[in-house]
């Protein structure tokens, strides 16, 4: 079993290489958080939900020996609705194009069945390289990791998988993640860089700004609602008549729920939560777009929308 602490030797690439690593796992394994670390800034949305992310997110690490270019997938589960589908097809699509596969298992949690189910499609991938990634080490003590760092080696040994590494990390911690990124980047192809020096994501503007704001309206909802809620920026336009240094970018967003009973949840008494959401989420956005913004938020209700199809298109999925 090959463990890296950061006392490994670091191994230096000879020449400049280039390529894509995937972080798969179950829902709520830490995959956005990690991928946000590795970045240094927020890319990808994080909440205690399950199920958060729902689009392929990249994260682009620029070095000067390579550029590691991180595709955050939605958590694969056992889909309830056409979304879930979706969500499932998005992320074997992504491990079918990428150079090396991250798998992400919490220090803090047994290997149950949704681990199983994901490395049993994993074993199934033969040549691209994976690596066993154990998240959320600061939750638990030494004999807790050691313990599963044993049963995620058997876990391999069971089905056939080779794993390059096993890397215990906490994104949280700041605790080797750049040793992460050390042992990714010699798994990747050589060749130039891939994106401008600099791009951070190449996630477009206007969806990043949809996900902050869905981000800020999962804080605090109930069970059920979570998977409810969609967000669609319908425009985003610089306000007129402003000088040149005081701008202002006029932001109008509908946040979307399936019921009209679920109205009154993300609204809140008074327009309370609502305005809360509007708030929290324009702070990042901001920080994000780097100019002052206006935000203008109304709840809809698109009816079942997880389940249909011609809304589900309408929605971005």
């Amino acid at each position: 079993m090959s463990v890296r602490n950061q006392s490994s030797e670091q191994s230096v690439a000879a020449s400049h290489r280039a390529g894509f690593a995937c972080f798969v796992g179950r829902p709520n394994a830490g995959k956005s958080t990690l991928t946000n670390a590795l970045v240094g800034q927020k890319v990808a949305i994080t909440s205690n939900r399950p199920q958060t992310t729902r689009h392929t997110v990249r994260g682009i690490v620029h070095r000067p020996e390579a550029q590691l270019i991180l595709v955050d997938t939605p958590g694969l589960h056992k889909p309830r609705t056409l979304l879930g589908e979706r969500l499932n097809d998005v992320v074997r699509a992504t491990w079918a194009e990428v150079d090396v596969i991250g798998f992400c298992l919490p220090a803090d949690q047994r290997i149950g069945p949704g681990d199983r189910f994901i490395a049993k499609e994993l074993a199934g991938i033969k040549k691209t390289p994976k690596v066993a990634i154990v998240t959320k080490t600061d939750l638990v003590d030494s004999k807790a990791l050691a313990e599963q760092l044993i049963a995620i080696d058997r876990l391999g040994e069971e089905l056939g998988i080779t794993w390059a590494e096993i890397v215990p990390v906490s994104a949280t911690a700041n605790k080797q993640v750049d040793l992460l990124a050390d042992l990714l980047v010699p798994l990747l192809p050589e060749g130039s860089a891939l994106y401008p020096e600099g791009d951070l994501t190449d996630e477009p503007e206007q969806v990043m700004v949809a996900e902050l704001i869905r981000e800020a309206a999962l804080e605090g909802v109930r069970d059920e609602l979570p998977h409810s809620i969609a967000v669609v920026v319908e425009e985003m336009l610089p306000r007129e008549d402003r000088p040149e240094d005081r701008p202002l970018l006029d932001i109008h967003a509908n946040v979307f729920i399936e019921r009209p009973s679920q109205k009154g949840i993300i609204i809140g008494p008074k327009g309370k939560r609502l305005k809360e959401v509007g708030i929290k989420s324009r702070k990042h956005i901001e920080a994000l777009l780097g100019t002052p913004v206006f935000l203008d938020l109304h709840v809809k209700v698109a009816k079942d929308w997880q389940r249909d199809p011609k809304q589900l298109r309408r929605l971005g999925f």
